[in-house]
């Protein structure tokens, strides 16, 4: 605990996107902490550097529209509250048309140079394979959905809950000087952003039926014993699963036709259209959109090279699938994302059953910020359920049904409803009319919170 003006240091384990913006809102709060990620002394299946906050699947920090996606909200509530993931996808954005998405190295590369420079800051690399000792009074568990073996084990019989768990794939990434733009061309759909943000590969009948066939034949990598059960995140499928749903399901997800012309024939609709969307500043890389895969390394080249446009591709790197954990949070975590059975202890991320970068380090900044009131003597305050920020957080710690918790990303349905009650049913809004309410809403009770919650720093 604090003595005079010294402060222990809060612990952080992992220095993914939750860990990272933890540690940054506790070293601005003045409290000092202690940042351990493994890497590079124990790798994992699915990151390539030893990086802080480096993207294992897609670019994209999804939509950046404040006003009807609750997303794009996130995004400017975490702005608001000086948060380091956010401004450095800010700062290495590539076009992605109303999307954020990001340079992933530069990206990276921001986050950790931001919290080495940090004096109070201090970033161990080794694993963390047993339970935190005594004297580490504050710790916050970020870790991630590729938890270690060993740390996962503790977790378990912490909680005396089963760890539950669900697939990820990525997806993968093509050199831009390998695309024929004879046949591609660039176009953001609906000519959003700046109108040319995404490479189009436009498919006719005959060709989809082709390419789905041998997506369908194409072989794919077996599971271990152990990974057999898991099930799919469904807003994350790979492409094949989605495929095995019916001969027209890609064409009304990822392949959808809707919002492009093809320059080469204006006047005749393709039938499916494949989307890259670039993945670093340069422009160099690109990666296949919605075409995460659990294909083997062989099949994804014979058969991505089948789309009109690809037939030469050169991959960057091949997609890939991994098992992610989390823990049953709103059963195990009270409302400031403490352990019930061991409240030193926080957890954060993806490890605690949110969904997607953002919301990650949603979590992340949240237990870095409740942390940091704790060290200071300070009263917990947490977001209003209105926010999108603070619906996220309800939702993780005992809004959602304990029995049949799933990650979940931020949506308007976590959000309580609006107050419609003195409006005839006609006049009640729907479906973007009522996210155009509830946006504004956030805002003004966000804003208001913020002048409510007393500054976070030290004496």
């Amino acid at each position: 605990m604090a003595t005079g003006k010294h402060i222990d240091p809060v612990h952080v384990i992992g220095g993914g996107l939750a860990g990272s913006e933890a540690a940054w809102q506790l070293a601005n709060a003045g409290v000092p902490v202690i940042v351990h990620e493994m890497r590079p002394v124990r790798a994992t299946d699915a990151h390539k550097t030893d990086g802080l906050a480096e993207l294992v699947c897609s670019n994209s920090l999804r939509s950046d529209d404040a006003d009807t996606n609750a997303v794009g909200l996130l995004h400017q509530e975490m702005r608001r509250l000086g948060g380091l993931i956010i401004s450095a996808a800010d700062a290495n954005k590539v076009p992605a048309g109303a999307a954020l998405a990001v340079d992933r190295d530069g990206f990276s590369e921001s986050v950790t140079a931001a919290l080495e420079a940090h004096d109070l800051v201090t970033i161990e690399r080794g694993e963390v394979s047993a339970l935190p000792p005594e004297d580490w009074s504050s710790v916050i568990v970020a870790t991630g959905p590729l938890t270690s073996p060993a740390l996962s084990e503790i977790v378990r019989e912490l909680s005396g809950e089963d760890q539950l768990a669900f697939f990820d794939a990525i997806a993968p990434i093509v050199y831009r000087e390998s695309i024929d733009f004879d046949i591609a061309w660039f176009q953001s759909r609906y000519d959003k952003g700046d109108c040319k943000d995404y490479i189009n590969c436009p498919m006719s009948e005959e060709q989809y039926d082709v390419f789905l066939n041998a997506l369908m034949e194409a072989p794919k990598t077996e599971f271990k014993e152990w990974e057999r059960d898991t099930p799919y995140f469904e807003g994350c499928l790979p492409i094949e699963v989605m495929a095995e749903r019916g001969r027209r399901t890609l064409t009304f997800g990822p392949m959808k036709p809707v919002g492009l012309t093809d320059p080469n024939h204006p006047y005749k609709k393709p039938f499916a259209i494949v989307q890259l969307r670039q993945d670093n500043k340069l422009g160099t890389l690109f990666n296949i959109v919605g075409f995460q895969t659990k294909l083997t390394y062989g099949a994804q080249k014979d058969v991505f090279r089948l789309i009109p446009g690809l037939q030469n591709a050169e991959f960057a790197r091949l997609g890939g699938i991994h098992r992610n954990t989390f823990i049953n949070s709103p059963k195990l975590l009270d409302g400031t994302l403490r352990l019930k059975a061991m409240p030193r202890l926080r957890f954060a991320g993806q490890i605690t059953g949110c969904e997607g970068y953002v919301e990650s380090a949603a979590m992340g900044l949240l237990a870095g910020r409740f942390a940091a009131a704790e060290r200071l003597g300070q009263d917990v305050s947490t977001p209003p359920l209105t926010t999108s920020i603070g619906a996220l957080l309800n939702h993780v710690t005992g809004g959602a049904e304990a029995d049949t918790f799933q990650p979940m990303n931020a949506n308007f349905g976590l959000f309580p409803p609006l107050d419609t009650d003195g409006l005839p049913k006609k006049q009640r809004p729907r479906g973007q009319d009522r996210k155009r309410a509830m946006a504004p809403r956030a805002q003004t009770v966000h804003d208001t919170w913020l002048t409510e919650v007393p500054p976070l720093a030290a004496e």
